[in-house]
């Protein structure tokens, strides 16, 4: 069997599965399992880029994920009447002096001999630097946060409309995409300048606990994403149900289909989800397949393989490192604003680092480390597995147990347990795969 056939035929399964869980469970639930798939694939592409191109082990996909989020707020929500009037000029301020004392801390640190002079000097500029940005930031983020706190209580975003108007520019959610992988792209920088010189193991380290400072703030700031209250109702690129079954051609449509509006709505809704969630992932893919076939591609495998023999060849291994990591982490800030987008919602509390950072690193071991192909099928495969696990389990347990009396003490065990499948099924199918193909389903050439 040729490689061709083989991942077609891979790909052909997965899709198929999908499709089988439409005929039994309701096309709703298939749409949702093929975008959210699709957002899954883009972030296995980020991660795929860092750790299969470069040999990166970065543990912090969630936070840049989250950043995405962050930046689908910024972008599609309308500011809050009253708020930047009542403390926005002073949160701008307040930032602006902790950037300056973050670059007075460095050039002291560049300019002045090493000591102990040095080193005091530095502590008095961050603390001082320090005290006088929280004395400018917490009474204008408590003026901000008053700001009709039921509803509101923090800035907004930049779209134009009022709060009865804004999702009249649900276009604009497009643009926070792309924005969303600028914030993570930033984010990423300012990391890998501080952490890419650590080996591998604490390379995760760094990374997981910055994850965890940027969901801290994005729960904890309530001025800027209203904290764990979270903000709903996001404008989106694509019509709403109630528009599309007040239209009368919409509903003549949906009838000669033989289907009711309001499910024929939904479907249309997540059908175009789905066409431009796969026309970014289509671009992503051709650009990484080209990065991964250009001499910098091959410079970073080799780079990968033995960095030893690329730094003696003259290569500059961290500046090397520096450029995938911010690439990778761009991906996934855009798949990031994608799924907030989809979800018309932005939940910090639902952003757990190791969950689904854990699931993300599933997705690109099976699909095939160093394999865009292969991360965009592991994409596909774990999170359709992912959801479909639970139901097949209780579906088994129930089967199982089916002669066993209705309070029998090991069915109503087994029965609960059901829901604590997901993960033992995912290490599962790791350990599977990796005994009898430890390079992936799709390995890399």
């Amino acid at each position: 069997m040729t490689d061709t056939v083989k991942n077609t035929a891979l790909f052909a399964l997965v899709f198929a599965l999908i499709l089988i869980s439409g005929f039994f469970q309701g096309w709703n639930n298939a749409l949702f399992i093929l975008n959210m798939g699709i957002i899954s694939a883009i972030m296995a592409l980020g991660v795929n880029l860092q750790w299969g191109f470069a040999g990166l082990f970065n543990v912090g996909v969630m936070g840049f994920v989250a950043l995405g989020g962050l930046a689908a707020v910024l972008i599609g929500m309308p500011a809050t009447p009253g708020a930047f009037a009542a403390g926005g000029l002073g949160v701008i301020l307040a930032l602006v002096l902790g950037s300056l004392t973050i670059v007075a801390a460095v050039l002291v640190y560049k300019r002045m001999a090493a000591g102990r002079t040095r080193n005091l000097v530095i502590a008095a500029v961050l603390i001082i630097g320090f005290f006088v940005f929280r004395a400018i930031l917490d009474p204008n983020v408590a003026l901000i946060e008053a700001v009709n706190p039921a509803s509101t209580g923090y800035l907004g975003g930049l779209n134009p409309g009022t709060e009865e108007t804004y999702r009249t520019y649900g276009w604009m959610m497009m643009i926070a995409w792309p924005v969303g992988g600028l914030f993570a792209a930033g984010a990423a920088w300012l990391i890998g300048k501080a952490a890419l010189g650590l080996r591998s193991d604490y390379l995760a380290i760094a990374t997981l606990g910055i994850a965890e400072i940027i969901i801290a703030v994005l729960k904890n700031e309530d001025w800027l994403t209203r904290g764990v209250k979270n903000v709903v109702g996001l404008p989106r690129p694509v019509p709403y149900e109630l528009d599309l079954q007040s239209s009368a051609a919409f509903i003549e449509r949906a009838a000669s289909m033989g289907l009711d509006p309001v499910e024929a709505s939904t479907l249309w809704v997540k059908v175009l989800y789905a066409l431009l969630f796969a026309a970014v992932l289509g671009v992503l893919f051709w650009l990484t397949q080209r990065a991964l076939n250009s001499p910098w591609g091959r410079m970073l495998r080799a780079i990968r393989d033995n960095e030893v023999a690329a730094e003696a060849m003259g290569k500059d291994v961290t500046a090397r490192h520096l450029q995938v990591f911010i690439l990778g982490s761009a991906i996934c800030g855009i798949a990031g604003a994608m799924m907030t987008t989809l979800d018309s919602q932005l939940t910090p509390g639902t952003y757990q680092p190791l969950r689904f950072t854990f699931l993300v690193w599933v997705m690109v071991i099976v699909g095939g480390s160093g394999s865009n192909l292969g991360a965009i099928l592991g994409g596909f495969l774990i999170w359709f597995l992912w959801v479909q696990v639970e139901p097949i389990g209780l579906f088994v347990m129930e089967l199982i147990t089916s002669g066993m009396a209705e309070d029998n003490w090991l069915r109503l065990h087994l029965i609960d347990s059901a829901a604590q499948m997901r993960l033992m099924t995912m290490g599962i199918i790791m350990i599977v795969v990796l005994r009898f193909s430890p390079r992936g389903l799709i390995p890399e050439k």
